[in-house]
């Protein structure tokens, strides 16, 4: 991780390209100042298309590539899963070509915020006897039955959709686990009574001998339909992986950030006063779905049960962030709590780059247990913006 990278042995027709590079991978990434209070951006993207190496895009022979042509066109690396192995920041990376697939790379950084570096070969993903069509947004958990899971969205062509409709597709959990990071055992999908299953992810622990598993059950692979909501269920064993017992723990609700649906992000994280939930909420707007990022809580010994849901979201598509191949996206699947209570949570925009952001997990127990709840109605976020003039009144 920490060696210089040396330039190839090639002509003068690929040095400036893997200077180019060089410089790109190695920039620091300075805070900016803070947005919120709650979490700290940073000044540039961790990882682009830009990121990922050159002899994954070019072949490199100047004989048989006399013009220095990009072969194989990388057009975004987002949407995230993370984990701490062995002392550094690992994100299994979504990375699109440009003929629209999706593939999982890993890329690993020694202090979380700059200097990712992808692994030298993206990841060859195990198959069941039903091939991934399209595979993307892994979370990646580090369980306690000492394996690391990861749980991705397996996309697969709709069998009943009409003669002439090539885009209709069937969504479900598509399971891997390792205990390396390198040699990854293929699991048979989710089993569920959910026609589409997306946003899916483990409970870092057993519960009650049992594994938790959170879901997002929904009609249509767009549309939620009856479904959607962010649902818990159980499972006896994950080489059969049916979930028993689902049941919505944070529905969609009317006028709010996740009006039209909502998915967990990454697995939470465990605090003394609760388990800290990130999730991704989304509303219909006249340009379009707007995706941001929100928090709750749920109870340490009944998970089931959410005990604080601030109000709105936590972190939106800033203007540096709004645009790019799917715009007004912010989404998250993974995040990282090192042992001195430091968070970083890593968070693609609009479909296209990854960022990282920080805070402690003080600060978001503050945020979580203290903002305001969502009312539901105007009147009501006026009362409690006046609650709070009045609590500082002699303060201004």
């Amino acid at each position: 991780m920490n060696k210089k990278m040396t330039l190839p042995r090639t002509t003068n027709t690929f040095i400036h390209l893997f200077q180019e590079h060089r410089n790109l991978l190695e920039r620091t990434n300075a805070p900016l100042p803070s947005s919120n209070g709650i979490f700290q951006r940073y000044e540039h993207p961790i990882l682009t298309a830009a990121h990922t190496p050159l002899y994954w895009r070019y072949d490199l022979n100047p004989e048989t590539n006399p013009h220095g042509l990009e072969r194989i066109g990388i057009n975004a690396a987002f949407n995230a899963g993370a984990i701490k192995w062995e002392g550094n920041y690992v994100l299994a990376v979504r990375v699109e070509g440009s003929d629209r697939k999706s593939f999982f790379a890993l890329a690993e950084s020694p202090n979380g915020v700059d200097n990712f570096k992808f692994r030298e070969r993206p990841m060859l993903l195990p198959q069941n006897k039903e091939k991934d069509i399209n595979a993307y947004d892994m979370r990646l958990i580090r369980h306690e039955d000492g394996y690391v899971y990861g749980i991705f969205c397996s996309e697969k062509k709709d069998p009943d959709a009409p003669n002439g409709d090539t885009s209709a597709a069937i969504a479900n959990a598509g399971i891997i686990r390792s205990k390396d990071l390198e040699n990854w055992e293929r699991l048979p999908d989710l089993i569920s009574n959910s026609q589409q299953q997306r946003n899916v992810t483990l409970h870092p622990e057993f519960f009650n001998g049992k594994y938790a598993v959170y879901t997002r059950p929904q009609d249509g692979f767009i549309e939620t339909g009856v479904g959607g909501g962010i649902g818990l269920g159980f499972i006896d064993s994950m080489a059969h992986p049916e979930v028993m017992d689902e049941v919505i723990i944070n529905p969609k609700k009317y006028h709010t950030v996740y009006e039209l649906k909502n998915g967990q992000g990454p697995s939470p994280l465990q605090t003394k006063e609760g388990w800290l939930h990130l999730a991704h909420g989304v509303r219909n707007t006249a340009a379009g779905l707007r995706y941001v990022l929100y928090m709750f809580m749920t109870d340490l010994n009944d998970i089931q049960k959410v005990i604080h849901q601030p109000g709105g979201y936590v972190l939106a598509p800033n203007d540096s962030e709004i645009i790019g191949d799917v715009g007004n996206v912010l989404f998250s699947n993974g995040w990282i709590a090192d042992g001195d209570g430091k968070v970083f949570v890593y968070y693609a925009s609009s479909d296209t780059r990854m960022h990282v952001a920080t805070s402690t997990i003080d600060i978001l127990i503050d945020y979580c247990k203290h903002t305001p709840e969502d009312k539901l109605y105007s009147n009501g976020s006026v009362e409690t913006i006046l609650k709070l003039i009045e609590k500082n009144k002699g303060l201004y």
